[in-house]
């Protein structure tokens, strides 16, 4: 992929710019800000969400710090939805999952617990 970073000098005559325009423009921007975030990040996902199928055994951490195990049963826009093997379902990003399969050597305690929400109610 391209490297399409500004110059410090583009960025501050963006900056210049910027304190210059109206309201209005500055909404507009920040619309059009937030749509290529989004689409950055869901881009982010589905190269992550690439590395699983379903019918995939799966563990990721929770937030209470346990570490839950199941089968992914749906690959979601953003998320893979969990069957974990106490009978609940989950909907896990990507980032949390473990390759039931890899070696246990990864220690999922040590990764990051946001973004993972219980179907139903919230995460944790």
């Amino acid at each position: 992929m391209a490297d399409n970073r500004l110059e410090p000098m583009d960025r501050a005559a963006a900056a210049e710019a910027i304190r210059k325009w109206s309201e209005d423009d500055l909404r507009y921007l920040n619309r059009l800000i937030v749509e290529r975030l989004k689409l950055i990040h869901q881009a982010r996902s589905t190269v992550m969400l690439a590395n699983f199928n379903v019918g995939d055994r799966v563990r990721f951490p929770t937030g209470a710090g346990d570490e839950k195990t199941g089968v992914i049963i749906r690959l979601n826009k953003k998320t893979a939805s969990i069957a974990t093997d106490d009978g609940h379902r989950w909907n896990v990003h990507p980032v949390f999952l473990i390759d039931d399969a890899s070696p246990k050597a990864e220690n999922a305690a040590q990764r990051p617990v946001a973004g993972i929400e219980r179907e139903g109610g919230h995460g944790g």
